[in-house]
């Protein structure tokens, strides 16, 4: 019976595993870490309902009944009016940057117009490139609105109020899912498959044996480094024709923006990414470490960054988190450029972002090349 079984044997088997995984403290720390970040993820930073969406007032007077529709629209939780200007052009900018949600433009003389007895009207634009990040808000208005302008006039009945509210969608008119969603696949994509493929580029050198041979030729850490994440981008450049290509042509996105513009964030986001990769490869020991690592950065990006969910309503520390990856940024370029038509002076904050990125984790990984040196 014993060469049939032995709990001796097994006890030895189940020490040695044991004994490995914790000295294995990357695979270890992925055990248990990815299961604390999707619980943060999802039960904290995740609302599929957004609220407190920064928005923009546009209006000259402070008449009673101004002030009654703004109090009642901020009442909702779906208005955060943190904008207060004197024009539609600052508010038009505003929009085009991604800085706002929505638009409330008030005439000067409303109260004048109701008390001619005529039928006022107030416009709400709203960012409606996210259709998810907008629809609650919009179904919402309407009836708020006429609700506390019929107050005011000491009504009852909110269609006898004679306010007329005007909706505009921008960007996105028929609220398009596909109009969001597949700009952001581009960055989706080339994230998951550039972090993935370079983050094993040197550790398959070490597991092949062949690191000695590469630490032996006369080359810089910055030329093996260029070596290393060079073809990579080529492949990028390949996906990037190929999903441009299907959204225009499959999905029928609109592309009213800069093309030179698009594919500029497009080359800086793929630098950052494949340095991401790089630096990974620096860290990681083994290629099932380095996809361990990889998948690690991948899944906050993608639940932070506003492609599964509305940026703006996310908490402000799990915003704060989503402004440490670079596909944040790559998704307002690539969203401002093709749905918005945003020029470069629109988009030079993220585009800014991105060139940090780039130069940041250019230092890092040449430093800790250096260390694998030594």
């Amino acid at each position: 019976m014993n060469h049939i079984f032995s709990m001796t044997r097994l006890y030895a088997l189940l020490a040695k595993e044991i004994t490995q995984m914790m000295r294995d403290r990357i695979t270890f720390g992925m055990m248990i870490g990815i299961p604390l970040v999707q619980l943060a993820l999802f039960g904290f930073a995740i609302n599929t309902d957004p609220k407190e969406l920064p928005s923009a007032l546009v209006a000259t007077s402070q008449d009673q009944f101004t002030r009654a529709i703004v109090s009642a629209l901020e009442v909702t939780n779906y208005y955060r009016f943190d904008h207060i200007l004197d024009s539609a052009e600052q508010a038009d900018k505003l929009l085009e940057e991604g800085r706002i949600s929505f638009v409330l433009t008030i005439p000067s003389d409303l109260s004048k117009r109701v008390l001619r007895g005529d039928k006022p009207q107030i416009l709400i634009e709203a960012d409606a490139s996210d259709p998810a990040a907008s629809s609650g808000a919009i179904s919402t208005l309407s009836n708020v609105a006429k609700q506390a302008f019929a107050r005011q006039l000491g009504t009852e009945e909110q269609d006898s109020s004679g306010l007329d509210i005007v909706i505009h969608r921008r960007y996105n008119p028929e609220g398009i899912s596909q109009y969001n969603i597949v700009p952001g696949l581009l960055g989706v994509i080339l994230q998951l498959v550039m972090v993935m493929m370079t983050s094993m580029a040197l550790t398959r050198e070490v597991e092949r044996g062949t690191m000695e041979n590469l630490l032996a030729m006369p080359a810089t850490p910055f030329e093996i480094m260029l070596g290393k994440i060079l073809p990579y981008l080529g492949i990028g450049a390949i996906q990037v024709v190929v999903i441009l290509t299907a959204a225009k042509l499959v999905f029928n996105v609109p592309f009213v923006g800069d093309l030179s513009l698009l594919l500029l964030g497009i080359l800086i986001f793929i630098a950052s990414l494949v340095l991401i990769g790089y630096f990974i490869s620096t860290v990681a020991r083994s290629q099932m470490q380095a996809m361990q690592m990889s998948f690690f950065f991948f899944l906050p990006s993608l639940m932070l960054s506003g492609f599964m969910f509305p940026f703006k309503g996310m908490p402000e520390w799990a915003q704060v988190i989503g402004n440490l990856f670079p596909l944040t940024y790559f998704l307002r370029i690539v969203r401002g450029v093709m749905l918005k038509g945003a020029d470069l002076e629109t988009m030079r904050s993220p585009i800014f972002a991105l060139v940090l990125f780039t130069v940041g984790l250019s230092v890092l990984s040449l430093l800790r090349f250096r260390k694998t040196l030594d």
